[in-house]
C-alpha cells in the first residue's frame, strides 16, 4: 500500500533518515509525539488493558524521584519508540537521562554482554549460545512491530502485493526483474517495468534481519536450506545499508529497489509498502491490528523467547515480532538498575506511554501477558535485594 492511500502521518523523519542514535535528558525535550491519525480497535483494547492492569499497589510513577544516567544499545526497529518514551518519561522523572544507541540488535547484545551498557535491545531473542555468555539475562517483551516490504519502482503507483515465496526468490536472486511472471501474477493490472530489481538489505547484525530471515525460513524451503535464520546473513544479492534507516534511505535513493524495514521507517520516509499474503491466504496491510493478531494465539514461554512470524489467522500480518529489552536478573549495583526497572514498570502501566506506543504504530504486548511480565519485573534484583515492592 502507499502511505498516501491511508493518510497515515509521518513522524520522527530525521531519526528514520539519518540514524537511530540519541541521547535524551528526560524532562529537557519539548517534543511530544503527535497522536495517530489512524485508529485501531485492537490497539485501543490492548492499550486500555495495559494501562488498567495496575500492577497491584505499585504506582506507575514509582520512579518519579529517581536520578540516573541510563545507557542502552541495540534495536533500530524499536528506536523510535524508546526515543518517544524517554521524552514522555521526562514529565515523570526529570532526573533520569537515557542515552540509547540504535546500533542494531547484534551489537546491542554484544555491548550488553560486555556490560558496557545498562540494557540491551533486540528484536530476535538471544540464542542459547548468546545466553551462555550472559546467563543472568532477563528478556522483557516491550512491544510488537511489523516488518514491511518497501519499494521504489519506476512508474508504479498502485499498491503492490507479495507472497513469501516470491520475496524469498527475490532475495535469493532467483527473481531479478520487476516484470517477472511471479510478481505479475500477484499484481494483475499493474504495469511493471522490465527493470532489474535492486535489492537492499542490512549490513549490520540486526534483529530486523533475524525476524525477516525467520519469516523467509518459514515460507521457503529453499531459503531455510540456503540461508536460514540469521541476524547477519551473507546476502546472495544486492546492496546493504546500516540500520533500518540505512535500508529506508537506500530504497528511497535507488530506482527500482526493494527492501525490508520496520513499519515506522517506511511511514517516516514516505515509502510505499506491500500487502503481504498471510498463512490463511489473505493479503494483509501492516497495521497495529494485524501485528496484534500475530500474537493472539501465542502462549508466551517463561523466558519470552518466541517467534510470531507466519502465524495463523485471516487478519494476521505475517512478518511481525516482539521487541525485547535485556536486563540483568541481579544487577551488581542499584544506582542504575532501580531507575531502569522503575522506568520499565512505567511503560506498561501509564496511559500516556501506551498512547505513544500506538501513535507510532507499534502494538502493545497482549493484555493476557501482563501478569507474567509484572512477575518478571518484580523478580529483578540489585545488590541481592528485590528492586520493586513485593506486596
Amino acid at each position: 500500500m502507499t502511505v498516501a492511500a491511508k493518510g497515515w502521518r509521518t513522524t520522527l523523519a530525521t531519526l528514520a533518515v539519518t540514524g537511530a542514535a540519541f541521547a535524551v535528558a528526560c524532562g529537557a525535550s519539548t517534543t511530544t509525539p503527535p497522536a495517530a491519525t489512524a485508529t485501531s480497535s485492537a490497539a485501543t483494547t490492548a492499550a486500555s488493558g495495559t494501562a488498567a492492569a495496575g500492577g497491584g499497589k505499585i504506582a506507575a510513577d514509582i520512579g518519579k524521584d529517581d536520578k540516573a544516567g541510563l545507557t542502552g544499545a541495540g534495536s533500530t526497529f524499536a528506536a523510535p519508540l524508546y526515543q518517544a518514551w524517554a521524552q514522555d518519561y521526562g514529565k515523570i522523572a526529570a532526573g533520569v537521562k537515557l542515552n540509547y544507541q540504535g546500533v542494531g540488535s547484534g551489537a546491542g547484545i554484544q555491548q550488553y554482554t560486555d556490560k558496557t551498557v545498562d540494557f540491551g535491545a533486540t528484536d530476535l531473542a538471544m540464542t542459547d549460545a548468546e545466553l551462555a555468555k550472559a546467563p543472568d539475562t532477563q528478556h522483557i517483551p516491550m512491544a510488537m512491530g511489523s516488518i514491511v516490504i518497501t519499494y521504489n519502482v519506476d512508474g508504479v503507483t498502485a499498491p503492490l502485493k507479495f507472497d513469501g515465496d516470491t520475496v524469498a526468490k527475490i532475495w535469493l536472486g532467483k527473481i531479478t526483474k520487476w516484470n517477472d511472471a511471479a510478481i505479475a501474477a500477484l499484481n494483475p493490472g499493474v504495469k511493471l517495468p522490465t527493470a532489474d530489481i535492486a535489492v537492499v538489505s542490512r549490513s549490520d547484525s540486526s534483529g530486523t534481519s533475524g525476524v525477516f530471515t525467520d519469516y523467509l525460513s518459514n515460507v521457503s524451503a529453499d531459503w531455510k536450506t540456503a540461508i536460514g535464520v540469521n541476524k547477519a546473513p551473507k546476502w546472495p544479492v544486492g546492496q546493504a545499508g546500516s540500520g533500518n534507516a540505512g535500508v529506508a534511505s537506500g530504497v528511497k535513493q535507488t530506482a527500482n529497489s526493494i527492501g525490508y524495514v520496520e513499519l515506522q521507517y517506511a511511514l517516516s520516509s514516505k515509502l510505499p509498502f506491500a500487502d503481504m499474503k498471510n498463512k490463511a491466504g489473505k493479503f494483509v496491510t501492516a497495521s497495529i491490528d494485524g501485528t496484534s493478531a500475530a500474537a493472539a494465539g501465542v502462549t508466551l514461554p517463561a523466558d519470552y523467547r518466541v517467534s510470531i512470524v507466519n502465524a495463523d489467522g485471516d487478519t494476521t500480518y505475517p512478518i511481525a515480532s516482539f521487541t525485547y529489552i535485556l536486563v540483568r536478573k541481579n544487577a551488581a549495583s542499584c544506582s542504575n538498575a532501580k531507575p531502569l526497572v522503575d522506568m520499565l514498570w512505567w511503560t506498561f502501566h501509564d496511559s500516556t506511554a501506551q498512547k505513544t506506543e500506538t501513535s507510532l504504530f507499534y502494538a502493545p504486548v497482549p493484555a493476557k501477558a501482563l501478569p507474567q511480565i509484572e512477575a518478571s519485573l518484580k523478580s529483578l534484583q540489585c545488590e541481592g535485594k528485590p528492586i520493586l515492592p513485593q506486596s
